[in-house]
């Protein structure tokens, strides 16, 4: 089976230049609060680094932490149910739904249903799944995956959501003001949420000392979902682990500033018993994760805490659009999870990177993106999965650079061409794909080897 590259797949979206380029200024525009919200607080570093150490401490004791903290939900009345994979993890969520003979469900953000693709699985069994996020409900009525793990809809401009409302709720044809559009949202949610018989969120951090949950939003709607509806089914990765409900503190200080520059998250929300009359279930999921934590070189991968910080920063992703990397979370921190999910499928997504580092400056918990990138493209270049095109090239180069006279007189001949033949030959896309947004430089007429033998021998 053959698979569309990254850069196949990017082509659409970086045909529309004005797209693009609003896309590229609207992601580092949020990168900017980012760095104010950042040089606000002069112990930040100081919370990365122990935000690191935290999550390094429990990925090297993850077993521990997670049967305490499977004992401590269990002691508070929670239902705890285990995953190996995504099939197992909804048809786990199917089955809570018909033990109550429920059919509509209300379900916040969460990206780990995304990855496990729960929302089609509970559809075709007749399920009526309402995300309420406002961005994700957007691009499920437009039926489009998230393209950002934080702003789902970031790729969508005001007129898109206005032809959007108009087609699935009737709103003014060509209605674009926000708080329009909004308080459309909220009228049409409002009954969804009434309605609802299961409410589905995510997590964002689990603490194995007390068997607590916590869920971050800024518009509150996984508290509202879950205050109304009479089962709550929380779905974990088992990352999301931290020791000890003093160690929140620490990453809510981070999450929120490294994400949308914001001091805190608006709703932080603590789920550790059930109401009274009420269920609470937490399923814990595999899917992949013990495979990346038996890798050294990308076991530091599971200390994301998904702010989406390097995706805002990322000079590829924010031209390139999350719907590139065809995988649930996109941008650098998504190369490197993907390979682990499918090497082959996901093979072009590490080279979808400069390697500029700056993923790795503003993570949060400090893993180091650019390298883990680096090494996957070892392991893609080892497994024979390069494309030919680029195993031949990278080949050629090999043999080239290899050789001082093959390198000197294939510079001569470069710094020739360049001068003598034409520009629009020289910088034809179909010859040189690098040149459609730039400018070579002005070929010098002597390479740094004649003149550095010209000014070690002056009189020669």
């Amino acid at each position: 089976m053959s698979y569309l590259t990254h850069a196949g797949r990017a082509e659409a979206f970086v045909l529309d230049h004005e797209r693009t380029s609003w896309h590229d200024e609207t992601l580092w525009f949020v990168r900017q609060k980012r760095d104010k919200a950042v040089y606000a607080v002069p112990e930040f570093q100081e919370l990365r680094e122990l935000a690191s150490q935290i999550k390094n401490h429990t990925l090297s004791r993850l077993d521990f932490y997670l049967e305490q903290f499977e004992a401590a939900a269990q002691a508070n009345g929670v239902q705890v149910h285990w995953a190996a994979d995504a099939a197992e993890h909804n048809d786990t969520v199917l089955r809570i739904i018909r033990q109550r003979g429920a059919s509509r469900v209300v379900k916040s953000k969460s990206m780990l249903t995304e990855e496990c693709h729960l929302n089609p699985h509970l559809i075709a069994h007749g399920i009526e799944v309402i995300d309420t996020d406002l961005g994700e409900r957007i691009i499920q009525m437009r039926d489009e995956p998230p393209s950002h793990i934080v702003l789902p809809a970031i790729h969508l401009k005001k007129e898109d959501v206005g032809d959007t409302f108009h087609q699935h709720l009737g709103t003014e044809k060509g209605l674009t003001d926000p708080q329009q559009l909004a308080e459309a949202a909220r009228q049409h949610l409002r009954a969804k949420f009434l309605a609802g018989e299961v409410a589905l969120t995510g997590v964002n951090f689990a603490i194995a000392e007390t068997g607590s949950v916590v869920v971050c939003t800024n518009e509150g709607n996984a508290d509202l979902g879950v205050s109304l509806a009479p089962v709550h089914v929380a779905s974990m990765g088992i990352e999301k682990l931290i020791p000890r409900l003093s160690d929140l503190g620490v990453f809510t200080r981070l999450l929120a500033r490294s994400a949308t520059g914001q001091p805190v998250t608006t709703y932080t929300a603590h789920y550790t018993k059930p109401v009274a009359g009420r269920e609470l279930h937490i399923i814990i999921v595999d899917n992949g994760r013990t495979q990346q934590l038996g890798r050294p070189d990308f076991r530091a991968s599971l200390k994301c805490i998904r702010c989406g910080a390097c995706m805002n920063t990322c000079p590829v992703y924010r031209r390139s659009g999350g719907h590139s990397y065809d995988f649930t979370v996109p941008g650098p921190i998504g190369s490197i999870l993907s390979p682990n999910i499918d090497l082959k499928k996901h093979s072009t997504l590490p080279f979808a990177s400069t390697l500029c580092g700056s993923c790795t400056d503003v993570c949060p918990v400090k893993i180091d993106i650019h390298t883990q990138l680096y090494k996957w493209r070892q392991i893609v270049a080892e497994a024979n999965h390069l494309p030919t095109a680029k195993k031949l090239g990278l080949k050629f180069m090999g043999r080239l650079l290899a050789s001082p006279a093959a390198f000197k007189i294939s510079g001569s001949l470069g710094r020739k061409a360049l001068r003598l033949l034409p520009h629009g030959l020289t910088h034809h896309h179909a010859a040189n794909a690098w040149a459609i947004a730039r400018e070579l430089p002005e070929p010098p007429k002597q390479s740094f080897r004649e003149w550095y033998q010209q000014q070690a021998s002056p009189t020669a």
